[in-house]
């Protein structure tokens, strides 16, 4: 173990209960930053533990008095995350409020919709132009001027934690924008900041690696790698030729972002979203995507950021395989020790497919033989966010089914496009790949699930439809255990930007048609009886509500999939300490039926729906019938 330098690094004068606090998180969390270090940076990995040590403490000496009250209430209840009450929303701050100071304005409204969760995409200083929606970040020090200052988030931070509520902000890990002063200092010739990044002089390493790379935007950033002349080699760029891969195996690298973590930590930051995390360790031969260094990284991270400021936590931005998720919520030695949160993509690409398929078969195949995450951790249940969707349905899983994977990817994409027979959905055919036939998908959930069409037709019994199929939707985000997320103007039944190619920059990238600006005028509507947007804000303040009031639903407990007795019904079951919850969801348009001498197997056959607070209704032949996209919320206590 290292010699551990705790001498307070400001004048202001440490209680010695603080330093009781400090030298207590150093002795639990320091074997974590070794353990971390030492197979990433062999014998420079002591040394660095100490300056990784004193920018914790300089940190923890300028944290805010506030701010330790929050850490010491979430050393006392680290399950903060994963309690029922705890929902989410995602949303571009100029396109929700303006500005900082602007969202300050609107936390009553995210108060009225249940909100205690707010992830605000990137809002650090990105490049001027392109910046890849903000993912580019030229400075991480700083905000967007359009947005406000640093000082605007601190009085937004201390705002939303009044309020009751925790914020979440991006951190790219994977790069940062070729204008970033560490690449403008490498370009100018300066050794040390070149050695921040991958750079070639010609193109024999950039040819061996590429022989194992996909590219992630084959339509408009092809390939890898890009020639800079000014830097005079060939430098690393998984995205965009103007976001250069950072190279971690450089510590100087890790240094730099533990410094800016302790920082956003300091502003009142709650929740750290790892962006590219996948991306971030190279090595010949691989994809470079998910190597074992990324989850050592990820666990230094961590554990300083236990050391010095507890109450913040990490969300994995991991869109892989689902056999490969949970390594980023911690399996093997890192368990317990790197993210608190990840993505259940597979969760949310199988909603689509039974909506689409009106079949609950596959997705029961696929979320029934997911392992379990570690309890510790937590899921981030979504119906979609700012990205597209990929439609993630493995071979593996269709065959199983005697399916075809491509051939059921294929029909998502058409389906999700409107372009297959009885489809109403109006999404938007993303990175097109025709080798693979690969089709990723653009949209709101209001045009991919059909509101949208149905609205235009102003054809009350398919509008209805459209807004059940969508709170059934919601029902299974809620109902999984875990941080469920909506994105911003879904709470109103918002459709597709149809202006989305007129704003500057926007013009080659339709995902900005599924990040409209909110509409306030239909905001209004929320409360005017019979409008959309009253039955779908209605919908989903009271899935929360009723949510809120479930323990079952905490994040630890783990969702399992009920047998299928109609293959339009799922049946999901999840067995709490105080009881059992069954969740019943009918995918389809059709009255469906779910046999009595099922529910009295499961123990629900008396239990009370939790959403409306009545028994179950029995129908002819000892059957429990559901209308079309009807939902039930079985508990047994």
């Amino acid at each position: 173990m290292p010699a551990v330098t705790v001498t307070p690094t400001s004048s202001a004068p440490i209680s010695d209960e603080r330093d009781l606090m400090f030298r207590a998180r150093l002795h639990r969390w320091l074997p974590d930053v070794l353990d971390g270090l030492r197979p990433l940076y062999d014998d420079r990995a002591d040394a660095l533990a100490d300056d990784l040590i004193d920018l914790a403490r300089a940190a923890y000496d300028a944290r805010s008095p506030e701010l330790h009250a929050r850490d010491l209430e979430r050393l006392l209840r680290p399950d903060w995350l994963q309690d029922p009450s705890m929902l989410g929303y995602a949303a571009y701050t100029e396109r929700f409020a303006g500005d900082l100071r602007g969202l300050i304005d609107e936390i009553p409204y995210l108060d009225e919709l249940g909100v205690r969760y707010l992830h605000l995409m990137p809002l650090l200083r990105p490049r001027e132009g392109d910046n890849d929606g903000g993912y580019a970040v030229a400075d991480y020090r700083a905000v967007r001027p359009d947005l406000g200052s640093m000082d605007d988030l601190e009085a937004l931070t201390h705002a939303l934690h009044e309020a009751g509520m925790s914020l979440t902000l991006d951190l790219v890990l994977n790069h940062v924008a070729r204008e970033h002063d560490w690449a403008a200092k490498a370009r100018a010739g300066d050794p040390a900041y070149r050695e921040y990044f991958h750079v070639f002089a010609d193109r024999a390493m950039p040819d061996a690696y590429e022989a194992s790379l996909p590219e992630v935007f084959p339509d408009f950033a092809p390939g890898n790698f890009t020639w800079d002349d000014e830097l005079g080699g060939w430098v690393w760029t998984t995205f965009n030729e103007w976001q250069w891969d950072l190279n971690w195996s450089n510590p100087a690298v890790l240094k730099e972002f533990v410094s800016i973590i302790l920082d956003l930590a300091n502003r009142g930051v709650d929740v750290l979203r790892l962006d590219a995390i996948a991306f971030m360790w190279k090595r010949l031969g691989t994809d470079c995507q998910g190597e074992p260094e990324v989850h050592a990284v990820t666990q230094v991270l961590r554990a300083i950021t236990r050391i010095a400021c507890p109450a913040v936590a990490f969300k994995a931005e991991a869109i892989v395989a689902p056999t490969k998720l949970l390594a980023y919520l911690g399996s093997g030695s890192h368990t317990g020790k790197v993210s608190d949160l990840a993505y259940h993509n597979s969760l949310m690409v199988q909603i689509w497919s039974m909506l689409a398929a009106r079949d609950v078969r596959l997705a029961a195949q696929a979320l029934g033989n997911l392992p379990p995450k570690p309890p510790t951790a937590t899921w981030l249940t979504y119906l979609r966010c700012h990205d597209d969707i990929g439609w993630a349905i493995m071979d593996e899983d269709a065959g199983a089914l005697g399916l075809s994977g491509h051939g059921h990817r294929s029909f998502l994409a058409h389906w999700y496009a409107g372009d297959f027979p009885g489809s109403t959905a109006k999404g938007l055919v993303f990175q097109y790949n025709p080798a693979t036939d690969d089709r990723r998908t653009s949209g709101t959930a209001a045009s991919l699930i059909g509101l949208d069409a149905a609205e235009e037709s102003a054809d009350p019994v398919r509008i209805a439809s459209a807004a059940a199929a969508l709170r059934l939707s919601h029902s299974l985000i809620m109902s999984w255990g875990g941080v469920p997320v909506i994105w911003s103007g879904d709470e109103l039944g918002q459709a597709n930007d149809r202006e989305w190619a007129s704003e500057p920059g926007h013009e080659d990238d339709n995902r900005w048609a599924h990040r409209p600006r909110l509409d306030h005028d239909r905001a209004t509507t929320r409360h005017t009886q019979g409008s959309v947007a009253a039955t779908v804000f209605g919908d989903l303040v009271e899935l929360a509500r009723v949510r809120a009031s479930l323990p079952h639903l905490h994040g630890s407990v783990e969702t399992a999939i009920g047998p299928i007795d109609d293959p339009g019904i799922l049946v999901t079951v999840r067995d709490h300490p105080i009881g059992r919850f069954v969740g019943v969801h009918n995918v389809t348009e059709r009255r469906r039926a779910w046999p009595g001498w099922r529910a009295r197997e499961l123990d629900v056959a008396d239990a009370v729906d939790a959403l409306t607070g009545s028994r179950l209704e029995w129908g002819e032949g000892d059957q429990v019938w559901l209308e079309p996209y009807e939902v039930l919320w079985l508990t047994t206590n």
